[in-house]
C-alpha cells in the first residue's frame, strides 16, 4: 500500500493546494452583492485548507524527494504572495501551511501501518467530497456567468479552465481508491490537456498585465501561440512518434517556467503592473513546476 499512500499524499499536496487557491480567485471575483456566491467559495476555500493542513501533517517522510524539489508544491515565492494576497484582498490565509509544507523531507524507512492507510483513505474521501461540491459550484458559476446572470472579474475561460483541472484531480482520486493507483492517460493526452493549461495560462497573463507592459505581453502571447501549435501538433501526432514533439515541449516549457518565475518575482516585488493576484503568479508559476517534473520523467524513461 505504499504506493496508494505516497501517490494520494502527493496529489493532495499539489491539487489540494490548487484547490484552495481556486476557492480563493473565485471568492475574490465577486461583487459584495453576490453574498451567495461568496459564502459557498469562501466554504471550500476552508475545506480545502483543512484537507492540505492534514495532507502535510501525514505526508512527512513518506512523499518523494522528486515531488518536493520540483517546485510544484510550493516555490520561493509562495509564502510572500500568500500574505500580500490576504492583505489586498482581506482574505485570511494559513501561511503556517506553507511553512510545514518548506520542512517537508523525504525518509524511505518510514513505515505504512494501517492507521497511516486508515487516515489516508479517510483524507481521500474528504477531499473527494469537496472536490465533487467545488465541481458543481464552479458550474453553476460558469453557467450564470454565460448567462449573464452573474458578474465576475475573472473570465468564463478561465473557470472552464479551473474546471477542468478539478476534474483532473477527482478521477485521481477516483482511481486511487479504486486500484490504489493513479491510471496516467498515455503521454500524448497528458501532453494535451497541459499543453492547453500552458496557452491559457498565457492567455490570461497577456490579458492581465496592464497594457503598458508592452514586453511582457508580447511574450506572453509568443508562449500562448507556441503551446497552440504544440496542442494542434500533439493532436494529429501519432502516439509512436511523439517522442521529437514531446522533447519540443518541454524545452518550450523550461522556458515558460522561466518566464513565469521572473513574472512571480515581478508581481510580488511590486515591478510589474497588472491586476494579477500575488498568489495567481505563484499558482501558475507551481503548474509549469508539476507539467515540468511529469515532462522530464517521461524523457528520462526513454533514456
Amino acid at each position: 500500500m505504499r504506493e496508494y499512500v505516497t501517490l494520494s499524499l502527493e496529489t493532495h499536496l499539489f491539487f489540494g493546494r490548487i484547490m484552495k487557491e481556486h476557492s480563493l480567485f473565485l471568492l475574490a471575483s465577486f461583487p459584495t452583492k453576490e453574498t451567495e456566491f461568496i459564502q459557498r467559495a469562501d466554504c471550500f476555500r476552508k475545506e480545502f485548507e483543512e484537507g492540505l493542513k492534514k495532507t502535510v501533517e501525514l505526508a512527512n517522510g513518506i512523499v518523494s524527494q522528486a515531488v518536493l524539489d520540483s517546485g510544484e508544491v510550493v516555490t520561493e515565492f509562495t509564502q510572500k504572495a500568500e500574505c500580500q494576497t490576504s492583505d489586498l484582498t482581506g482574505i485570511p490565509i494559513d501561511v503556517k501551511i506553507t511553512e510545514e509544507e518548506e520542512q517537508l523531507c523525504s525518509k524511505n524507512n518510514v513505515m505504512i501501518n494501517r492507521q497511516m492507510i486508515s487516515q489516508v483513505r479517510m483524507l481521500n474521501r474528504q477531499m473527494l467530497k469537496s472536490l465533487n461540491g467545488l465541481i458543481s459550484f464552479k458550474e453553476d458559476v460558469l453557467r450564470e456567468v454565460t448567462r449573464c446572470r452573474l458578474y465576475t472579474t475573472n473570465y468564463p475561460l478561465l473557470i472552464e479552465h479551473i474546471l477542468r483541472e478539478a476534474k483532473l484531480y477527482r478521477q485521481m482520486i477516483l482511481d486511487l481508491e479504486k486500484s490504489g493507483r493513479i491510471s496516467m492517460p498515455d503521454l500524448r493526452n497528458t501532453e494535451i490537456f497541459w499543453n492547453q493549461i500552458m496557452m491559457e495560462h498565457a492567455q490570461f497573463i497577456r490579458g492581465l498585465l496592464d497594457p503598458t507592459e508592452c514586453e511582457l505581453i508580447e511574450k506572453a502571447n509568443e508562449f500562448a501561440k507556441d503551446y497552440c501549435h504544440l496542442l494542434e501538433e500533439a493532436r494529429e501526432q501519432e502516439r509512436k512518434v511523439m517522442n521529437t514533439l514531446t522533447a519540443t515541449t518541454l524545452q518550450t516549457t523550461k522556458q515558460y517556467q522561466q518566464f513565469k518565475t521572473a513574472g512571480t518575482q515581478g508581481i510580488t516585488d511590486c515591478k510589474i503592473r497588472s491586476v494579477i493576484l500575488p498568489l495567481l503568479a505563484d499558482h501558475v508559476l507551481r503548474e509549469a513546476n508539476h507539467y515540468l517534473r511529469i515532462l522530464n520523467y517521461a524523457q528520462k524513461g526513454r533514456n
